[in-house]
């Protein structure tokens, strides 16, 4: 009798803790690696798998290694060597993630070009997972630094690529360090010779696996990438709606509720959307798909599960809002458009992040991505006029206007008003839910600078003098002012924070700056000086930020950390204080937040940094 086909992860018989981190991060079925990888590395056997970067591997050997974990014995119990510290990074991450329900687990990633020290710190706090690069590794092994006696698995992560780079000398000697009876899993994107050589030699009876992946693309369908930077996906993604001249679009995202979510926000923007996902029932899902084939609905927001099989002929945009965990998944989405031969277009949402993806992406299907220029708020209002024109001209060719003329003929010999601001008066009472001029663009600086702007020369003094106190506060206030930056013709006055994130989490300047640009709705150009030490890192922000901002930035998180943002401490270890932001101040969008009432400041709370 042929086994059940695998469909969801429930079947594979991982821990509950595991499954509920699968679920939590909106993964709704394995890919082939990993249905076929997940149940022989559950039973302890090795295993040897050529499979591409980007096939879901990681997942693959995390899950199941996650679940036969000891987690009261604060011993390295599963190690995994890298070729780079940019995938001991992206693997160390994806291994917390999966470990989010596990009590007390912790996973160190060990690589060059980071302080060792702080690498020691946590090693000596004991972890359970080591994610690390040859050369380090071995070198924390000759310092005697990290003791590998209970180690259950080794994982070798693009072993061809370790060889290539010349560390096959440092991986047979780090081998040499591990227990004789372990288990080995060995991934390797080609089997060149010396790889068939190291898996002789190093895995016992393994199991041998090869990760399926389609690789063709449709060369009818023009792909293209956003660089997420400075504007929020929702608000680039109107952009795209607004300019893109589309029949029908699918929007792919992660997970069943970001369907839902985003589903809403689009509709409330007045986007004829409704989302698709695996909750449905079999007669919604259908029901959806009938408004969509119909032209009853233009935009539908689905996951990966929900969109299998899905055959729609007029859908020619596809936008991966979510970047694929997989390039199988790419494929399969980008192959929903450019039906029956019709062109279509694949736009992809990149952050700084994910560009690894991206590059196996175009390398595992041998075709370059090319970036795409977002529309500009110009280019949103011209393609708003010239709508709104055809809008006119279709009116005029199609109804009967005769009584409306008559109402503004009338409107005119009442009030000796000229025809034209007649028209232009019924133009804007039709515009107003969709302005057909886009408002300038209020920044948090520009909503905080009260005084009109003048010459740097003139200004700059008695701002800060405007800002000095007395006692303490004194020379930081007139140092704070002083370090503002200028944009155009308006000074930014900055404030400096505290983000409870640095070197010791595998933080870089990057991550920062795109945590608080895409979270925190602030253009990157805004972001000042940026200092990172081992367990904090100190940003410059535009004074005046609204309190809501404020209270989200605390709970982002920065390669697995939360920032816990504050306004960086004076030497009494208290916030500064005679900074509090006006009751009221702009955000980005132009809308005004109110910061407080009669009896509550807009300072933020002090809090104790643990």
């Amino acid at each position: 009798m042929p086994a059940e086909p695998i469909t969801t992860f429930s079947q594979l018989g991982l821990a509950p803790a595991v499954l509920q981190a699968v679920d939590t991060v909106g993964y709704e079925a394995p890919s082939s690696i990993q249905a076929e990888a997940i149940p022989p590395l559950l039973e302890g056997r090795d295993l040897f798998g050529q499979a591409q970067t980007g096939t879901g591997k990681t997942a693959a050997f995390a899950l199941p290694l996650l679940s036969r974990l000891d987690l009261s014995h604060k011993a390295p119990q599963v190690l995994v060597l890298t070729p780079t510290r940019e995938l001991a990074i992206q693997v160390a991450e994806a291994v917390q993630t999966y470990a989010r329900h596990l009590p007390g687990f912790h996973v160190v990633p060990v690589y060059g070009g980071q302080s060792i020290d702080a690498q020691l710190r946590q090693l000596r706090r004991g972890v359970h997972v080591v994610v690390g690069t040859p050369g380090r590794i071995l070198d924390h092994l000759r310092r005697a630094t990290l003791n590998l006696d209970h180690l259950a698995t080794v994982v070798l992560d693009e072993a061809d690529e370790m060889l290539r780079m010349g560390f096959q000398e440092e991986v047979e000697a780090i081998l040499k360090h591990t227990p004789a009876e372990k288990q080995v899993a060995l991934f390797s994107a080609t089997l060149p010779a010396a790889i068939r050589k190291v898996a002789e030699k190093y895995l016992r009876d393994p199991v041998e696996i090869r990760a399926r992946t389609q690789t063709a693309t449709v060369s009818t369908v023009t792909q293209l990438y956003w660089r997420v930077t400075g504007v929020h996906k929702l608000d680039a993604l109107t952009r795209i709606l607004e300019v893109e001249d589309f029949e029908a679009m699918l929007v792919f995202v992660r997970t069943k509720v970001a369907t839902v979510e985003l589903a809403e926000k689009l509709e409330a923007r007045g986007f004829a959307c409704a989302a698709l996902n695996g909750d449905m029932n079999q007669a919604l899902r259908e029901r959806t798909v009938q408004r969509l084939k119909a032209g009853k609905l233009d935009i539908v927001v689905a996951t990966d599960v929900a969109a299998r099989g899905l055959d729609v002929e007029r859908i020619s945009h596809v936008v991966n809002f979510d970047i694929p965990y997989d390039v199988e998944a790419y494929v399969h989405r980008i192959g929903r458009t450019a039906r029956a031969g019709r062109p279509g277009k694949a736009i992809l949402f990149v952050s700084p992040r994910e560009r690894r993806m991206l590059h196996t992406i175009e390398r595992v299907t041998r075709q370059p991505i090319e970036p795409m220029q977002l529309p500009s708020r110009e280019d949103v209002a011209d393609r708003r006029v010239a709508q709104f024109k055809q809008t006119i001209t279709e009116t005029i060719e199609s109804r009967d206007l005769e009584f409306f003329e008559e109402i503004v003929l009338s409107y005119q010999r009442e009030h000796d008003a000229e025809l034209s601001q007649v028209a232009a008066a019924l133009t804007f009472l039709v515009q107003r839910e969709r302005p057909l001029r886009q408002a300038s663009k209020v920044t948090p600086q520009k909503a905080a600078t009260k005084a009109e702007p003048k010459p740097r020369a003139e200004k700059e003094p008695k701002a800060a003098t405007a800002r000095q106190g007395t006692g303490p506060d004194k020379k930081r206030d007139t140092k704070e002012r002083r370090s503002g930056s200028s944009r155009g013709d308006v000074e930014v006055v900055m404030q400096r924070y505290r983000l409870a994130v640095g070197h010791d989490h595998g933080v870089e300047p990057k991550h920062i700056v795109g945590a608080i640009s895409n979270e925190g709705d602030i253009d990157g150009e805004y972001i000042g000086q940026i200092k990172i030490f081992d367990t904090a890192s100190f940003v410059d922000l535009p004074e005046g930020m609204p309190f809501d901002t404020f209270k989200h930035l605390k709970t982002v998180r920065i390669c697995g950390q939360a920032l816990q943002i504050r306004l960086a401490e004076d030497d009494t270890g208290m916030e500064p204080k005679g900074r509090k932001p006006p009751k009221a101040v702009k955000t980005k969008k132009g809308r005004p937040v109110k910061l407080g009432g009669k009896k509550k400041t807009a300072k933020p709370r002090q809090r104790r940094d643990g």
